[in-house]
């Protein structure tokens, strides 16, 4: 066994003291078993909620109407939730009855695929009812019982599928691609969040191509936001080798392939509930995508453009060319080269040239700045207050005689 799942070895010994059952369970189990890493553990017991905070004192009730008890322990938060059964899903997403029940197997029977419904105990061994070692091992996804009833229960699971296409690069198991393929119209009634949360991680698995690929064939892509008239362009999109793109640049490279303009573009991000500032930094980011497209750097371009944006728009650019990508872009250190990243670099101030002109500040001076600004970078001024003075002068921009 590997942490995290010593460090919460107590927890589940505390339950066992108090007369309970308690296993890990879920996709850590998986990702254990896979030898990926493992960020947080979940933990199922037979206690009830009220049972679990009884024996823990620093309890948070996060979701006791569903079973799950947030326990502090020893500075680190831990999700307990009681072995439970699952009745009637008529939004398509939450069950409309939830039974606590006593039976480890019973709670594993409910979850999705056979690959998350497996527990280990305190020692480390394995409790595999539905076969999901095996599964692992031929690198499927199949779901626990009939895949009609897992995806009617809850529709997110069918892009759940798609998802774990992407990153752990399995298939999806033959009568499983048949249901979701059929059932793919109840991703209508998922919220919107829930779906951008999936896709999200579907874009930044190393399989995401393939993933894509599905994504049009079972259709599912109709029911995502924005997307359901643009088949062409995702089929584009999936023949792009699966290079290492973080988030941002993923969806810096769907907006190139979708081929919106920035009004679109806005609206477009806008659907799938993004954040402004992301929203922001992407539109920011589109603009000097199209300008590379077209241009090499230059030092203003650089500056406008900011690190962030350079480095992005450099990677999802060799992408869109064929070219190998990396981390270190080669343009990063150009625009480390340059005399001023932002403005608050040129070394005058706006005070210090409403002096030097003796007028009160207006558009001229952030006109003047921008002159400043261009000089700077092109290296035909360097940054400090006497050369600018001078500079200034001999532009006829100041009223200083010589």
């Amino acid at each position: 066994m590997i942490q995290p799942f010593l460090k919460a070895v107590p927890l589940l010994t505390e339950l066992e003291n108090a007369g309970y059952e308690a296993y890990f369970v879920g996709g850590a189990i998986r990702d254990y078993l896979l030898d990926r890493s493992i960020a947080d553990v979940d933990i199922a017991t037979s206690a009830k909620p009220a049972e679990v905070k009884s024996v823990f004192s620093n309890t948070v009730d996060i979701g006791i109407e569903h079973g799950t008890v947030l326990v502090l322990f020893k500075g680190t938060p831990y999700e307990l939730t009681t072995f439970r059964t699952e009745a009637e899903y008529s939004d398509f997403r939450r069950p409309d009855k939830v039974t606590f029940v006593r039976s480890l197997t019973e709670d594993l029977r409910r979850r999705d695929f056979t690959m998350n419904a497996i527990a280990m105990d305190r020692g480390g061994s394995i409790i595999d009812p539905f076969d999901g070692r095996k599964a692992i091992s031929e690198r499927k996804i199949e779901t626990v019982g009939a895949a009609a009833d897992r995806f009617s229960e809850d529709a997110l699971r069918m892009l759940r599928a798609l998802r774990f296409v992407s990153q752990l690069s399995f298939e999806i198991e033959a009568e499983t691609l048949k249901a979701l393929t059929r059932l793919a119209p109840l991703m209508a009634n998922i919220a919107v969040e829930r779906k951008t949360a999936e896709f999200e991680k579907l874009l930044t698995g190393k399989s995401r191509c393939q993933s894509i690929e599905l994504l049009i064939n079972t259709e599912v892509y109709k029911y995502m936001p924005g997307i359901a008239g643009f088949k062409n362009n995702l089929v584009k999109l999936s023949h792009q080798p699966c290079s290492d793109l973080s988030n941002m640049e993923m969806w810096l490279l769907l907006l190139h392939y979708l081929e919106l303009g920035q009004q679109e573009s806005e609206s477009f991000l806008r659907e799938w509930k993004l954040p402004s500032k992301k929203i922001k930094t992407l539109l920011h980011h589109q603009v000097w995508l199209k300008y590379r497209l077209e241009n090499e750097w230059s030092p203003l371009s650089l500056y406008h453009s900011g690190r962030v944006a350079v480095r992005d728009v450099e990677r999802v650019f060799h992408v869109i060319r064929g070219n190998p990508i990396s981390t270190e872009v080669e343009w990063l250190f150009s625009y480390d080269a340059l005399p001023i990243k932002q403005r608050s670099d040129i070394n005058v101030s706006g005070s210090e040239l409403i002096a030097w002109f003796g007028k009160p500040g207006g558009p001229w001076l952030k006109e003047l700045l921008g002159k400043l600004e261009t000089a700077i970078l092109q290296k035909e001024l360097n940054n400090n207050p006497a050369e600018i003075k001078e500079w200034l002068a001999k532009c006829n921009l100041s009223s200083e005689k010589n």
